[in-house]
């Protein structure tokens, strides 16, 4: 009689799936730009959150502008990131922390750091 095999764990990638499923529907539940249907896109290892600039003030075209990007850290944290679009660069915002705690400061945005 064989031993049954134990079941292979999932690749790291795996656990960066599922939170995109976390990010979006945390996203549906944001108080500022409700009318927007904002997007992920994969972004070394992590996700960036795309929105359409209805305001024009970044893109006056009214294209999709950078809005954050979440990777993940250490011990299981994530690292929340703001887009400086007047630099062009990505601003950590603060130090990692649980990806739920992440997405609250993302979405409830009182200070526009992430929906200009």
């Amino acid at each position: 009689m064989t031993a049954p095999r134990r079941a292979a764990r999932p690749a790291a990638t795996a656990v960066v799936d599922l939170a995109s499923a976390r990010i979006e529907r945390a996203l549906q539940r944001r108080g500022r730009y409700r009318y927007v249907q904002p997007r992920l896109e994969a972004l070394d290892g992590g996700w960036k959150v795309l929105s359409p600039n209805c305001s024009r003030r970044v893109d006056p075209a009214g294209g999709d502008i950078d809005i954050a990007w979440l990777q993940p850290a250490a011990g299981g944290l994530w690292q929340l990131h703001s887009r400086d679009h007047a630099a062009g660069a990505w601003q950590a915002e603060g130090t990692a922390q649980p990806l739920e705690a992440a997405l609250l400061q993302l979405c409830d945005d009182p200070l526009g750091r992430f929906w200009p």
